[in-house]
């Protein structure tokens, strides 16, 4: 049974309430907080743990103070940041494995923090990277702050439910305002605003499928349903798209009602491995990170039985250069099950199932750019933020942002996209003429941006 929009509006608010304790980071101020050692003066194997801790790190350009607010780092004249340690376990914590509790220390204030923080963290993946090979000590610290991935249906609900289901009008506050568009942006021009290039984006996958009036789509997670609403009122394609989201599901049906595409667009609350039926095409974007990669198989199998002999896909994915998993805290505190695959992996998704890649292209600098005006509107909307949720939680999605705004310029992760059909399907273009050439696309389209008022969310 759908909705009405009072009921969404009180369950949204019964979501975000539940929100504050679930989704902030575990509570480190811990037992130890009152003990004498954790607080006593600073001694010389504090310093030098300190020291040894940054030597690690490559010795990224930072001020470092302790407990007793004399610094402890090396001189250095134009940091990117200055980090205040309020207290030993703070230190010790950290020095185990800051890529697990280093972002909970921040949070909870333990680690006080002053700069530039994707500045600060680009530092800190140079200068870890330029280390070379972890010693195995510090593989196997690093190894015990990940947990592997196993996303059964009932887990992969669950892990939705904590990053997605935490109330749209958070999400309103800083995606674009044309789609809410959750995933990375297209910028053919730099100078695009968010909206401009979420569209671009949008067009920029419907030419890479060769979309054209009548034909069958199915999209495998479709967030708040910003693409399918997309492809049905300017390809004039039919969409059935799946998704395990209930806020999103709710959102994107109200959407698509009000602009009268309902016959055109289903949103199906279920898994992708649930999809039924046979399609011209199948899009995914931005759902293959959520999917184990034990499970990859399994997906191409989904694919392989619901495409159509000549029918073509297409897979937009965070990934990586070398195999390896999401930032620990990360995948603890905001992305649950997440786990970006290297382009081998994805090809697990293909080569046992017999299908074909056509085209891998990689805008990983795209996203980055995406991340950095999706940080702005964050921080312009702090007030509110912090309203709707708390301010450790502002803290902590704020990191989030800036984080993987570095990970992604120094080339930690990467954004692909993949075009692939069945193996024996000829029809298949003889360029990319009609992916960079809208004059070669089947449908030419003149990029427009549709008014915020026009667009505005019924659910408000």
């Amino acid at each position: 049974m759908r909705l009405g929009i009072d009921q969404e509006t009180n369950s949204q608010h019964s979501t975000v309430k539940n929100t504050r304790a679930r989704n902030k980071p575990s509570p480190l101020k811990t037992q130890h907080s009152k003990s004498p050692i954790f607080h006593s003066r600073v001694t010389w194997l504090d310093r030098w743990l300190t020291l040894k801790m940054l030597e690690v790190a490559g010795n990224p350009p930072i001020r470092v103070s302790l407990w007793d607010g004399v610094e402890a780092s090396p001189p250095c004249e134009n940091p990117v940041a200055v980090l205040v340690y309020c207290d030993r376990a703070a230190l010790l914590k950290c020095i185990a494995d800051p890529e697990l509790y280093w972002g909970d220390l921040y949070c909870s204030g333990r680690v006080e923090f002053k700069g530039d923080m994707a500045k600060f963290m680009e530092a800190v993946y140079l200068g870890i990277s330029g280390q070379g090979k972890r010693s195995r000590l510090r593989r196997l610290i690093l190894w015990l702050g990940h947990r592997h991935i196993f996303n059964s249906v009932d887990k992969a609900k669950e892990n939705i439910y904590h990053h997605y289901d935490i109330g749209n009008e958070f999400y309103k506050l800083w995606l674009d305002s044309e789609a809410m568009q959750y995933t990375c942006a297209y910028f053919p021009d730099e100078d695009m605003t968010l909206e401009q290039a979420q569209i671009a984006k949008l067009h920029h996958i419907c030419r890479k499928l060769q979309l054209k009036p009548g034909d069958a789509v199915v999209e495998a997670g479709c967030g708040w349903g910003g693409l399918a609403r997309f492809m049905a009122k300017h390809y004039g394609v039919k969409v059935t798209a799946y998704n395990i989201s209930k806020q999103q599901v709710m959102y994107a049906r109200q959407r698509a009602e009000k602009e009268g595409l309902s016959e055109q667009v289903e949103y199906v609350l279920d898994d992708y491995r649930n999809i039924q039926g046979q399609f011209d095409v199948f899009v995914s974007v931005g759902m293959l990170e959520h999917v184990a990669k034990r499970d990859y198989r399994e997906l191409g199998e989904v694919i392989k039985r619901c495409m159509k002999p000549e029918g073509r896909g297409l897979i937009h994915s965070i990934g990586r250069i070398i195999a390896g998993p999401m930032n620990a805290w990360i995948e603890r505190r905001i992305f649950p099950g997440a786990c970006p695959p290297t382009l081998s992996e994805v090809m697990q998704v293909f080569e046992p199932n017999e299908m074909a890649v056509h085209d891998v292209e990689n805008i990983r600098l795209h996203y980055s750019r995406t991340l950095q005006l999706w940080a702005e509107r964050y921080e312009k909307n702090k007030e509110a933020i912090v309203e709707l949720m708390d301010e450790e939680f502002f803290k902590a999605w704020g990191l989030y942002l800036h984080g993987s705004m570095a990970a992604f310029n120094v080339g930690e992760l990467q954004l692909f996209q993949v075009v692939f059909s069945h193996t024996e399907n000829n029809n298949i273009p003889w360029s990319r003429l009609h992916v960079y050439n809208a004059d070669h696309a089947p449908n030419k389209f003149k990029l427009t941006v549709v008014p915020a008022e026009v667009e505005e969310s019924p659910c408000k």
